[in-house]
């Protein structure tokens, strides 16, 4: 087991771990191999205790994030003399109440995030898969839940099939979208456990359902969050956003490189993208591969899909 989480953290940081008994020797750039003698400091701290897969690849995240900004506070320092330590992370100011007491960001952009959802009424998350927009988003309405903030949460998507067609689903209304509605339904139950979302759909304090439920209601009082939003049509994304009623708070979540929307149909949050880039009270969170929270092959793979889509970007530009 350790020499596998070698391997992976070898192959994150981009450094070479040689190990013999108790002694490691790294070898790589200066920042990176650094960051990696903390990083394997802090795990033999934590080893009296089993480390899971998901903890080193949290550790792993944010360690690639210390490197990234490393050559940043280098060039202030050579530019001002600013040897000061960065400013304290506000991770700590963020505080939100659910069942995961380990619930916090872990890059700036997910801190940004939060800051954005906590102080906006319509705030947007848009960015590839693994970089928690969902995930946190949900942590946020639970959180507010809990805090009395709204009286009720409502998540939806749009019920869009991911390039297949899986034609006639058996079962009433609730179970031919429950499919497209599962990754909420997770997020609940990791957040607040299955007895507490049983109880509240019970209460009628939760609601998830399709996009085209939404037509003609007015949301007060909620807190809403429009999941996989890069599937919905201008026309819906308008629909959606006109609903917000008093004393609620929406979020938008998408990722634009996995649109499943017919050839020829704009994408609902590239268009809300453009046409509420200057409205004032909405707030917009980017996200890149340097925030995936996954395995670190998913921001590797982030990565390539978006070279491939800028070198068919200008081998189409090239053509007469």
């Amino acid at each position: 087991m350790l020499d596998e989480y070698l391997r992976q953290i070898e192959v994150a940081m981009e450094v070479r771990i040689s190990r013999r008994t108790e002694q490691f020797r790294i070898e790589g750039a200066k920042a990176a191999a650094e960051r990696t003698l903390a990083l394997l400091e802090t795990l033999y701290e934590r080893a009296r205790r089993v480390i899971s897969a998901e903890t080193l690849q949290l550790a792993l995240v944010q360690a690639q994030a210390d490197v990234r900004a490393a050559p940043t506070r280098s060039r202030r320092a050579a530019e001002g003399g600013e040897g000061l330590p960065a400013p304290a992370s506000t991770e700590s100011e963020l505080v939100l109440r659910t069942r995961r007491a380990d619930l916090a960001a872990r890059t700036p952009n997910q801190q940004q995030y939060l800051r954005h959802i906590l102080s906006h009424d319509i705030s947007f998350g848009v960015g590839p898969a693994g970089t928690g927009k969902t995930f946190l988003a949900v942590a946020c309405a639970v959180d507010a839940l809990e805090r009395s903030s709204v009286q009720r949460i409502i998540l939806t998507r749009p019920a869009v099939e991911a390039g297949e067609r899986l034609g006639f689903l058996p079962g009433d209304l609730t179970q031919k979208v429950d499919p497209y509605l599962r990754p909420l339904y997770d997020a609940l139950y990791d957040l607040m456990g299955f007895d507490r979302v049983t109880k509240a759909f019970e209460k009628g304090q939760l609601e998830v359902a399709p996009l085209a439920f939404m037509r003609g209601r007015t949301l007060n009082h909620a807190f809403v969050i429009l999941d996989e939003a890069q599937n919905t049509t201008p026309e819906q994304m308008k629909m959606f956003l006109t609903r917000i009623g008093f004393g609620s708070r929406c979020v938008v979540t998408g990722d634009t490189s996995q649109i499943d929307l017919p050839r020829g149909v704009t994408s609902g949050l590239i268009d809300a993208e453009r046409v509420l880039a200057r409205v004032k009270g909405i707030a917009m969170t980017r996200f890149t591969s340097a925030d995936v929270v996954r395995h670190p092959l998913v921001a590797r793979i982030v990565d390539a899909y978006e070279a491939q889509a800028v070198e068919k970007a200008r081998a189409q530009g090239a053509r007469p």
